[in-house]
């Protein structure tokens, strides 16, 4: 029988430069991936993301709850009004959620899609 549970104080992520399939919109955006899991069937991830300032157009396909540690940034969904996001907050996205995500200030998050 395996283990079902996953303790990460030890991990050793991978690291992933400029990994998001994102279109890049405005500025110069770089994110780091910190990538301290994945599933057997790949389909959960979750890790630690570092962004510098930039505008994407996002499109999710996957639930993603995120903890922001750092930063402030701006998701517009398509049609609405301007979310503002700081250090501090928790909250999820999910699958079909349209719109921009713009970085204003350089954001570390903790993430996992699902």
């Amino acid at each position: 029988m395996t283990n079902k549970i996953k303790l990460l104080r030890d991990a050793q992520p991978d690291v992933l430069l400029d990994a998001s399939s994102w279109e890049k919109l405005s500025g110069d955006p770089h994110t780091v991936n910190l990538n301290a899991y994945a599933s057997e069937d790949g389909t959960k991830t979750m890790g630690t993301l570092i962004c510098t300032p930039g505008r994407w157009a996002v499109n999710y396909t996957k639930w993603e709850y995120c903890d922001f540690r750092e930063g402030y940034c701006v998701l517009t969904p398509e049609g609405g009004e301007p979310i503002h996001l700081k250090a501090g907050d928790i909250f999820i996205v999910e699958p079909g959620f349209k719109g921009t995500w713009e970085v204003v200030e350089t954001v570390r998050k903790y993430f996992v899609f699902a």
